[in-house]
């Protein structure tokens, strides 16, 4: 798909398409929904960033959001190299001697009035973030120095960042510390929700390796480890493929621990429970 601005032909990215919902927590939603919303014509959208560990459902909440709303969502993965034109407008050799503008995903979703997601942007450096300034403000624009043009958003675009709770990330600077509010902060899951999430995405797994799971990340949160549901869900669907190829219900003890070993390391059993023997 393409559209054209001020003389200048732009291809367009694809919308993301992924299969997640999510699970609890809706005030979390109700929050992020909240600074989305306008309220009457002279307010705007906010451009909040979602702040917490690796792993706790950032970008899964802000995906079921937007998809709540009935639109687009586009994910844009920030990393320590984004550039500015990374954000905006690639220019692509075509042909000899021609150039083909490609629209990010972000730029893609101003223009079709989609969400966008900025994964992990304080991975980004300030030179990236400037360029993205009149954007988050009332102005609601980006510029391209490549092509040379000014893209407006539509009234429907809306944004959200993810941003992980850790330290091999950038300060974001004052003034687009300030353009990015409110801020929501995920924490771990109460033990219901936990479970819930995790038969979410193994709906194939066995009640009481679930509860295994569970149990051990409520015991590994109460510790103040940084161990996620995302890391519990790779132990149980590990367990799983280990246990299909065991010829006793006994190797599910086995398979349960090695599983927690080979995802997490050898300490982390210090938070796991030895199932009971299953009668046969």
């Amino acid at each position: 798909m393409t559209v054209d601005i001020e003389g200048v032909t732009l291809h367009l990215a694809h919308p993301d398409e992924l299969p997640v919902r999510w699970v609890g927590q809706e005030e979390l939603m109700r929050q992020l929904l909240a600074a989305w919303l306008v309220v009457n014509d002279e307010d705007l959208p906010m451009n909040p960033r979602l702040l917490g560990k690796p792993g706790v459902g950032k970008t899964t909440l802000a995906y079921a959001a937007g998809k709540r709303m009935g639109r687009d969502v586009y994910i844009l993965q920030a990393t320590l190299d984004t550039r500015p034109e990374d954000l905006l407008i690639t220019p692509v050799i075509e042909g000899e001697g021609q150039l083909r503008y490609v629209a990010s995903p972000l730029v893609t979703a101003m223009l079709r009035g989609g969400i966008v997601i900025l994964d992990e942007g304080n991975r980004m450096s300030e030179k990236s973030w400037a360029s993205l300034a009149p954007l988050l403000d009332n102005r609601r624009y980006v510029e391209s120095i490549v092509a040379g043009i000014k893209i407006k958003a539509h009234p429907q675009f809306r944004l959200v960042t993810t941003m992980n709770d850790d330290a091999s990330t950038f300060e974001l600077p004052e003034y687009i510390h300030s353009r990015l509010q409110p801020q929501i902060y995920i924490d771990f899951p109460e033990r219901d929700e936990e479970y819930h999430i995790l038969k979410e995405n193994l709906p194939f797994a066995e009640d009481h390796i679930l509860n295994y799971v569970t149990d051990f990340l409520q015991q590994a949160h109460a510790a103040d480890e940084r161990y996620t549901v995302r890391d519990g869900i790779n132990i149980g669907r590990f367990a799983i493929k280990l246990k299909s190829l065991a010829t006793e219900r006994s190797h599910e003890t086995a398979a349960l621990e090695t599983a927690v070993i080979e995802t997490l390391g050898e300490e982390a059993l210090r938070y796991a429970r030895r199932p009971k023997p299953t009668v046969s």
